[in-house]
């Protein structure tokens, strides 16, 4: 009989679901469900509805397991992976509150700022937890609630993130593993405790709501009878503790041994190495997160990167492959054309009120070819201003594993080479969180029910593979001009980011009369 393991990837557009072969770590069956964001919002604000992740993870699960005519006995273990920093505020009862305020979600500037004063700036942030506390993270949400809705947070039992959420759905028990905890900004991340100071500066009963902490090998419990029913499958399945998507994502590329580097291009773009120790940024640009492994995970995120692919591409009602084909026809540097892609601000660097801007418009290069290229090029140099940063930290890469929806394009491929000047590969199994959970949950299974007592990297060394015929090799040619263009880029950058905030103050007058 087949042992199998399930890997749920709940994300910001979609949940997906892998069905994996214990015995060859081959993903045997697929299922995707598709969602949005609720729509009239402010500008800044970014929620969901956390009953949409459930549904979505229902129906990607057994399409999988429909796809994988897998039997409810073969399968062993589940494990969540789930969009980093989004706010599941739940009741005494369980119940959600109010919508989740997502990762991308950036009107809680004014409330990090307020946190961050509290802990004496950012020297004491770093100092208490070894991060600063950003838009994205979820102490300012937190603290966002408190404000703005009152009467939602004197009823606020329970602090849960996504994928918390879903584990919630699944076993019945709230919980939080260290990986996605540290993406909180409520967790110090050197001594894997919660930080009463941050817990106080936000609200003195905030630390009575924290679910407990578990570490990344420990499971969160096993199916509910309901939820069990509701997917098809038998209720002594394990649920693994899980972990945020770039934590997953570090799993399912292999990135769990000191020396490799992911770089995920999806909605937002990731970059990250696995660490034996806490990588702490003094300028708090880098991410100083926890992995899902026990060990860390210094990251930089932005948050532009297929959200404008995507605008450009749905602009022009081009395919994936006639937007690459537009722009293979432009040079590069686009002949002049350079994107700050800050659609949704931007976390790296931290410029919460940023906005769009294409540079070195004029007759020659307003045309579809150069906008599809300085576009995938823009948000590619967004990501190598925090790779330069973590570099100076010491994390030097010369491979770079390449995941997300962008890594399918072989253009992009040897434009991210020729920017991040470094080989760049991708994996046999794309999917590299919802693998990644998948492989987290057969760890948890075998060292639990078989008392193996395995280290992840066992695992993730058999089962993630390379796939050779996409590695892209840097151009030195290329290497230097996007050399240049870069410092370009970081010049407007920091020029225009007192801008920023003057323009959408206009904006919002402009929409009140």
């Amino acid at each position: 009989m087949r042992e199998l393991v399930i890997g749920i990837d709940s994300g910001t557009q979609s949940t997906k679901a892998l069905v994996v072969d214990v015995k060859n770590g081959k993903v045997l069956g697929e299922g995707t469900k598709a969602y949005g964001l609720i729509s009239g919002l402010p500008a800044g604000a970014k929620e969901q509805d956390p009953s949409d992740w459930i549904k979505a993870a229902e129906s990607s699960v057994r399409t999988a397991l429909k796809r994988a005519k897998a039997r409810a006995v073969e399968v062993r273990a589940i494990g969540v992976s789930g969009q980093q920093h989004g706010f599941v505020p739940l009741d005494k009862k369980g119940n959600v509150i109010r919508p989740a305020k997502l990762w991308c979600d950036t009107s809680t500037s004014k409330e990090c700022d307020e946190i961050m004063e509290k802990l004496g700036g950012l020297k004491g942030s770093i100092k208490e937890i070894g991060n600063s506390v950003l838009p994205g993270f979820t102490a300012g949400k937190i603290l966002w609630l408190k404000r703005n809705e009152p009467k939602n947070f004197n009823r606020l039992a329970t602090v849960l993130l996504p994928h918390d959420y879903l584990n919630f759905w699944l076993t019945g028990n709230t919980v939080m593993e260290y990986g996605d905890a540290s993406g909180t900004a409520l967790l110090n991340v050197r001594t894997r405790k919660w930080s009463k100071k941050i817990l106080k500066a936000i609200d003195a009963r905030l630390e009575s709501k924290m679910p407990k902490l578990i570490s990344s090998d420990q499971e969160a419990g096993k199916l509910t009878a309901s939820t069990a029913k509701r997917l098809g499958l038998n209720s002594d399945v394990i649920v693994s503790a899980g972990g945020g998507d770039n934590m997953m994502g570090a799993i399912g590329t292999g990135n769990t041994t000191p020396g490799v580097v992911t770089a995920s291009f999806g909605t937002s773009g990731t970059i990250y190495a696995c660490a034996g120790k806490p990588i702490i940024d003094p300028k708090g640009e880098i991410a100083a997160f926890c992995d899902s492994t026990n060990r860390w995970l210094p990251l930089l995120c932005t948050m532009n990167v297929t959200v404008a692919t995507e605008l450009i591409r749905k602009d022009f009602k081009w395919t994936h492959s006639q937007y690459e084909a537009a722009a293979r026809k432009a040079p590069v540097g686009s002949d002049g054309l350079l994107l700050l892609p800050y659609l949704e601000g931007e976390r790296t660097p931290n410029v919460p009120d940023g906005t769009g801007v294409y540079f070195g418009v004029r007759a020659g290069t307003f045309t579809e070819k150069h906008f599809a290229r300085a576009t995938m090029e823009g948000v590619t140099l967004g990501m190598n201003y925090g790779l330069r940063r973590l570099s100076k930290l010491g994390v030097k890469p010369s491979q770079i594993r390449a995941t997300g929806g962008g890594s399918k394009s072989k253009l992009w491929r040897q434009i991210m080479a020729d920017v991040f000047n470094a080989q760049v590969v991708t994996l046999r199994v794309s999917e590299g969180a919802a693998y990644g959970a998948a492989l987290q949950a057969l760890w948890t299974f075998r060292n639990q029910k078989e008392a193996a007592n395995l280290g992840i990297e066992e695992i993730t060394d058999r089962f993630v593979k390379l796939n050779s015929r996409e590695t892209a090799e840097p151009n030195p040619k290329n290497v230097a001009s996007y050399k240049e263009i870069q410092s370009l880029q970081d010049d407007l950058s920091r020029s225009l980011r007192k801008q920023f905030n003057k323009h959408r103050n206009i904006v919002a007058r402009a929409q009140r009369n």
